[in-house]
């Protein structure tokens, strides 16, 4: 199987494709810095199993995330599951190159129009697999569109929330629009992890935090099971937790809000598709 990860040259991203390899998999990284993607590609090739190969990914820009769908489209063909794992926390306001709050931004809108534009390449698998990472943090956040690019006043963990809450209504969004396709989608709270994503915290909360984080290789089985275990394999539109309780908001549950900001999105990236 070709399955293609974002973010996977660190974190949850990396452990997620170094079992998949030792699975005999054939892993596609996609990353945004060039020289952390080769000394993963490094680490992953040694261990003579699978297949591994890296897809320059900055999610950060609209442009470069189209033109990286498009390299993998004519570099592929075909690809057997999606892994959206790349992300951020920004404890500081921060815009995208195209303007979006980041976290927003990267976390979630750079996943969607990457995702709109491997779905055709996805549907020529005979079966493939989408799979979001959301977070329980989803609960912190709602969907402003007001807030998309980070107007007034800056609350990090409001911004996070959101990105995780828009990554699940994503999945639920195409799960249903996907119903009848050869295509699933679901998404999982990977738990609390210890993992690059909380590099942004002060170290003293990071100290304190870290003593109820899990080894990276918790969620990265989970996420295996997902990409190429046969139970995983018409599973679809479910939420699932590696750890801790998979608790959706109200916000998540609201298959309409989904069905909103599916529209929303696709207005916000419809020059890149």
């Amino acid at each position: 199987m070709k399955i293609l990860i974002t973010g996977a040259n660190t974190g949850i991203g990396f452990a997620t494709a170094e079992q998949l390899v030792k699975n005999g998999q054939h892993v596609i990284l996609a990353c945004r810095n060039p020289l952390k993607a080769q000394a993963a590609l490094k680490k992953l090739r040694a261990l003579d199993q699978g297949q591994v190969d890296f897809i320059s990914l900055d999610l950060n820009s609209l442009e470069h995330t189209r033109k990286a769908a498009d390299e993998i489209s004519d570099r592929y063909g075909d690809l057997d599951v999606l892994i959206n794992n790349a992300g951020l926390f920004a404890k500081t306001k921060q815009l995208t190159q195209d303007g979006f709050e980041q976290q927003f931004g990267v976390n979630y809108l750079g996943h969607f129009l990457f995702t709109q534009k491997l779905l055709p390449v996805l549907e020529k698998a005979p079966k493939a697999r989408i799979i979001h990472l959301a977070s329980i943090a989803h609960w912190a956040g709602s969907i402003k569109p007001n807030k998309f690019r980070a107007e007034g006043f800056y609350n990090p963990l409001f911004y996070y929330g959101q990105s995780k809450l828009a990554n699940l209504l994503f999945s639920n969004a195409l799960a249903e629009r996907m119903a009848n396709s050869t295509i699933t989608n679901n998404a999982l709270h990977p738990g609390g992890v210890a993992s690059d994503i909380y590099r942004e915290l002060p170290k003293p909360v990071y100290e304190v935090m870290k003593i109820g984080l899990v080894p990276t290789s918790v969620p990265a089985k989970l996420i295996t099971d997902m990409a190429i275990a046969d139970h995983w394999a018409n599973r679809n539109g479910e939420y699932v937790s590696a750890h801790m309780p998979d608790w959706k908001s109200p916000h998540a549950k609201n298959q309409q809000l989904a069905r909103k900001l599916y529209d929303q999105s696709i207005d916000l990236v419809e020059s890149f598709l």
